[in-house]
């Protein structure tokens, strides 16, 4: 079957990033829903040490989907590359390279993470019966991460190609799965966080199936993996993948972070981590989805040597993430009573709710700037300029700004510090992103491009270079 052209090289970039956005983050704003009617179902229980477990279980859940993130970011710009350089044969043998490298790689990685359960939920804070609920209910999502890694990389290689409606019909699913099975699980047969995990299992299932069943019937499908087209394609894969793997994973580490800082105001203090961290995520699915889907557009455009195309890309998703971050923030300030009242959140949780849906909402913008920059880097060359950036934010720019918040301002001062430390590292790396834009066309020369190969588009490249 013939592979459809690359969409990314005409049209509006700003277009491109709205539709590619707002179709990645339906798909996500479909799970992150579950997970917060998930947390709504789990309050209605009446238990707080079960939403406190959630929010313990929360964080590694959230360390092992990272793991399968970065994967998907190697998988897709690839095949975005090859896409942009119309080499229909190098698309596929990547597909199913880095499809079967990340199946593999992530059984791997879900083997120890299950066998440590207990040490990785202590080290968090979690003591007691607090601690064996959290355990009990990653006993049994973990396993399932293969499936997660696949529904993930899939996913992004639909993107790679532009079929972002498909892409997002497969977490759609997963979410619909989700949330049918939920009430029956968790109330219908009383199973409590064993149903809401059993949910999530199945969830995953579908989603991987909804996610690879497009790629086998509309691009050519996979093929047997050959040892030396396999071994070739891992170099490119590791060099993404490795830093992309590191760069997301940092985000888990600070989430463990913030995690052990809040578990010593006590349950109710971690309840309320859990409800703003899943409420962030429902919130802002169309930044969560941001760097997913800016990374086709500046890879195909990268891929053809279109430069003022990819800065202009860049540039875009900036403006993008400003107006969602703006429009979003006002609406949880006016909702941010009756979001508390539907978890019936009393004290110290409800006080967590308040400030992130005042001030601390706005400053997620510095978060959406951080994750286009690490697209950006990713596609451009530069992947380790996104490890050092979620690397830094998490521990050297949190760590210290947790602790002082905490010190001054009690449970509070935990997300604050939190905040700012994402806005001083987002602020960063739009500096950084900003110079390689501007060191663009000397890179392109570097990697071989003759100017003939630009024409009116490089004439054009110039005049913007000199405008910035």
């Amino acid at each position: 079957m013939a592979e459809p052209a690359a969409k990314f090289l005409t049209g509006s970039l700003f277009g491109h990033v709205t539709v590619m956005s707002l179709t990645a983050s339906l798909g996500l704003l479909a799970i992150f829903a579950v997970d917060f009617i998930d947390m709504i179902f789990i309050a209605m229980l009446g238990k707080a040490e079960l939403a406190a477990a959630v929010g313990y279980a929360a964080t590694i859940l959230f360390f092992t989907t990272s793991f399968g993130i970065g994967l998907s970011i190697a998988a897709g710009a690839l095949v975005a590359r090859a896409l942009g350089q119309g080499d229909a044969g190098l698309a596929e043998q990547r597909r199913t390279n880095t499809l079967v490298a990340g199946t593999l790689l992530s059984i791997l990685f879900a083997v120890p993470v299950w066998l440590h359960l207990d040490f990785l939920v202590g080290l968090l804070g979690a003591r007691g019966d607090i601690a064996d609920l959290a355990v009990g209910y990653l006993q049994i999502i973990v396993p399932s991460l293969p499936l997660l890694v696949i529904g993930i990389m899939a996913g992004t290689i639909l993107r790679a190609h532009g079929d972002a409606r498909r892409s997002m019909m497969a977490t759609i699913w997963g979410g619909v799965a989700n949330a049918v099975l939920d009430p029956i699980l968790i109330f219908g047969l009383g199973l409590d966080l064993t149903g809401a995990a059993l949910a999530s299992v199945a969830a995953r299932v579908v989603m991987a199936w909804a996610a690879m069943v497009p790629i086998l019937r509309h691009y050519g499908g996979i093929t047997v993996p050959r040892p030396g087209p396999m071994l070739r394609d891992m170099v490119p894969f590791a060099a993404i993948g490795v830093p992309a793997i590191l760069t997301q994973l940092a985000t888990p580490v600070g989430q463990a972070i913030v995690t052990r800082a809040m578990a010593v105001y006590g349950e109710a203090a971690v309840a309320g981590m859990a409800i703003t961290g899943r409420l962030s995520m429902l919130a802002f699915a169309v930044i969560f989805a941001l760097s997913g889907a800016v990374g086709p557009i500046l890879g195909q455009n990268f891929g053809a040597r279109d430069m003022e195309r990819v800065r202009g890309g860049f540039r875009a998703a900036i403006q993008f993430s400003a107006i969602v971050v703006l429009g979003v923030s006002a609406l949880l300030f006016v909702l941010r009573a009756p979001i508390a009242d539907l978890f019936a959140a009393t004290g110290i949780t409800r006080e967590l709710v308040y400030l992130f849906c005042g001030p601390l909402s706005l400053l997620f913008f510095f978060n959406g700037v951080l994750f286009v920059a690490n697209a950006g880097f990713n596609n451009l060359g530069h992947p380790f300029w996104s490890t050092f950036l979620n690397w830094g934010r998490n521990t050297i720019g949190m760590v210290p700004l947790v602790w002082l918040g905490s010190a001054t301002m009690g449970a509070a001062g935990v997300l604050i510090g939190q905040a700012l430390a994402g806005v001083i590292f987002g602020l960063l790396a739009w500096g950084l992103a900003r110079r390689l834009m501007q060191d663009a066309p000397r890179d392109v020369a570097a990697a071989g491009v003759s100017p003939s190969e630009f024409g009116r588009q490089g004439r054009l490249m110039s005049l913007l270079h000199l405008r910035r």
